[in-house]
């Protein structure tokens, strides 16, 4: 194996597992550390966590945990995987994750970039843009769990973190691997741990990637994953694999839609989804004074399977959820109605579900976690962060995609499930 990756959610897991499967690397995404799961044939590993909103002490023990197990088996870059839209708070946790591995790695600093231009999102100056705004002024801002609420990376940063934080700018990336190389090193010199990097094109991601590669760690979205996988296939130094688990082809049965999330690109898919599909929309307050209780929706959801596909949502528009968080608390009812779509996907699958596709990096990470699943073969991509994944492990393997809710066209949970 040649490349390792910690991420911070399972949706951006996939998204960077696609990412390394695209550029050619045989790539398997884990739950939590696999002690147990046969990952032979595989030339990348991305140890999916879920530790994006967590407090920041045990998002700090968790991806140690994970950069001491993958140092054990010899990797020599490790990335940690942040989501492209930087989603964190003044207490983190990208900046005390970031301390704590480089700490443990020995680094003087590290990289940092969340920009992936395939997707959308480009730093320039230090600033991150999704699409043509600035975060800032983008539907993050009103993000249920992380509000988005400055643009300058820089300065996020620094409010996370006892050392420096600087800026390797455009114009030095411009310059050419040398110029990184200088001004990395002088910025090590003067304290810094962390460095923004900018990027607004591929070529920039690419030397980006070539520069961390020469470090023991390094910190980014699925862009830098790529300029990363590009470094090691222009290396010459991969062998042929062999494949990882079973054959890829699509999975035929009963099928379902669980979508979590509420933002914009997802609340606009399941409004499509519903034109040709049957579509439940739960009533989050209920939900949460329910405390997950999803066995009406079951019952809803068993009683058309036989018919075609199925789509359950407890997204609502961003003031709504607003809403329900002021009446029972952000915490709570996040857990409520997360609990709740994990418990109605282990009944799905129970009553035969094969083909299932969620909707949102909390959602997807409950749903993972209730269903036991240690392991994804990575397949071919359904759009843009997002692939075709098969269950390793389990007798009777799942078809899923895991979606970041920004992530896809209006029309990709029927997309996906042709796909899958």
């Amino acid at each position: 194996m040649r490349l390792a990756a910690i991420a911070d959610d399972y949706t951006g897991a996939s998204d960077l597992a696609n990412t390394w499967a695209k550029a050619g690397l045989a790539t398997v995404q884990t739950i939590g550390v696999p002690d147990g799961l046969d990952v032979s044939g595989a030339e990348a590993l991305v140890v999916s966590l879920k530790i994006r909103s967590v407090p920041a002490a045990e998002a700090v023990e968790a991806a140690t945990q994970a950069w001491d197990w993958l140092q054990a088996r010899g990797f020599g870059h490790v990335m940690y995987k942040i989501c492209s839209t930087f989603d964190s708070t003044d207490a983190g946790n990208i900046g005390p994750v970031t301390a704590a591995l480089c700490a443990r790695a020995g680094a003087a600093l590290a990289p940092v970039t969340p920009a992936f231009p395939e997707t959308g999102r480009t730093v320039y100056k230090g600033h991150l843009f999704v699409e043509d705004v600035l975060l800032s002024e983008s539907s993050l801002r009103t993000h249920p769990l992380n509000p988005m609420h400055d643009a300058n990376l820089v300065r996020v940063l620094a409010r996370q973190m006892a050392d420096p934080v600087a800026l390797l700018d455009l114009a030095t990336i411009r310059t050419g691997d040398a110029a990184i190389a200088r001004r990395l090193a002088a910025l090590a010199g003067q304290g810094a741990r962390a460095v923004i990097a900018d990027a607004v094109a591929e070529p920039d991601l690419e030397a980006l990637g070539r520069a961390a590669l020469a470090m023991p760690v390094s910190i980014g979205a699925s862009g830098l994953g790529l300029g990363l996988a590009r470094g090691v296939v222009a290396g010459g130094a991969l062998e042929a694999a062999a494949p990882v688990g079973s054959p890829t082809g699509p999975t035929t049965g009963p099928s379902a839609i669980l979508v979590g999330s509420c933002s914009a690109r997802s609340l606009e898919q399941v409004a499509v989804a519903a034109r040709g599909m049957p579509v439940l929309r739960l009533d989050a307050d209920a939900l949460v004074t329910s405390g997950g209780d999803t066995r009406e929706a079951l019952a809803w959801a068993l009683a058309r399977l036989d018919a075609g596909p199925v789509l359950v949502a407890a997204s609502g528009d961003p003031a709504a959820v607003a809403a329900v968080q002021a009446r029972h608390g952000r915490a709570a009812a996040s857990a409520a109605i997360e609990a709740g779509l994990a418990a109605l996907a282990e009944g799905l699958v129970a009553a035969g579900v094969t083909r299932l596709v969620v909707a949102g990096g909390e959602t997807s990470g409950a749903v993972v976690d209730r269903l036991g699943i240690a392991g994804f073969r990575v397949g071919p991509e359904i759009a843009p962060g997002v692939p075709a994944l098969t269950t390793l492990g389990r007798a009777r393997p799942l078809a899923m995609a895991l979606k970041s809710g920004n992530f896809g066209g209006a029309d990709f949970f029927e997309r996906a499930l042709g796909q899958l």
